[in-house]
């Protein structure tokens, strides 16, 4: 049967060297650094034998901005910054559990994005012990540069790069990508345990301390070392 409406197309980011990524899914890792963790008040594992299970929520794919300007959203007065290495995935895992060795072979690259986050409506349904999708999940909540494939980041000299965020000049976040709890090969793991990643898939994979407010007008300029960035300017609320 035919459609009754037309089909979205899917939202793309640009690649480095051509091309696009059509993105299927955003899946995103909180707490995944142990400054961010303390930051907001949560407990800091002990041990690695001690993590349990990493703490996951999701984004619509259609959150996605790949140009310059994001909107300072609606329904809040307190819009963080939280940037994030963002991991691409490039073919369809197995049905099952994804062993840890095999987890390398579905990346297909890495960029740099933000977590946008409506830092006051995470914290009242928080305090309700409520779900907190609506803090996340919203219209240009990640804003994220081109994409740099795998070949050009090499998988060892990944956890050496550093993650940072200056905002007007200033720098908000700054820490290696070593210091993350759980590493990409894990999270890409853990995931598979709950969803059959696939092809399109993106992975947020958590933040370094320092998250703050912005405000429009605000420039963010995020960078992966030398290998990855992206900026971008909040603009005014759109009615």
């Amino acid at each position: 049967m035919d459609d009754v409406i037309q089909a979205p197309a899917a939202p793309r980011v640009n690649v480095r060297g051509g091309g696009r990524f059509p993105v299927r899914r955003i899946y995103c890792v909180g707490r995944n650094f142990a400054d961010h963790a303390r930051e907001m008040g949560a407990a800091v594992p002990a041990s690695r034998e001690a993590r349990g299970r990493p703490v996951f929520f999701m984004k619509p794919a259609d959150a996605v901005v790949t140009g310059t300007e994001v909107p300072y959203p609606c329904a809040t007065s307190d819009l963080h910054h939280e940037v994030e290495l963002v991991v691409a995935i490039g073919r369809d895992a197995p049905h099952g559990v994804l062993a840890l060795e095999d987890a390398p072979g579905l990346v297909f690259g890495y960029g740099v994005g933000l977590d946008l986050t409506r830092r006051d409506l995470q914290a009242e349904a928080k305090s309700k012990g409520l779900p907190w999708d609506i803090a996340k999940g919203f219209d240009h909540s990640a804003p994220i540069g081109e994409l740099v494939p795998v070949a050009a980041v090499g998988g060892e000299a990944l956890a050496a790069l550093e993650l940072s965020l200056t905002v007007n000049g200033e720098v908000r976040q700054r820490a290696p990508l070593s210091q993350l709890i759980w590493s990409v090969d894990e999270i890409l793991h853990e995931l598979s345990q709950l969803y059959r990643l696939r092809a399109g898939d993106l992975v947020f994979m958590g933040t370094p301390a320092g998250v703050a407010a912005l405000s429009p007008g605000d420039h963010c300029v995020a960078t992966l070392g030398d290998v990855a960035g992206m900026e971008c300017r909040i603009t005014p609320a759109q009615v």
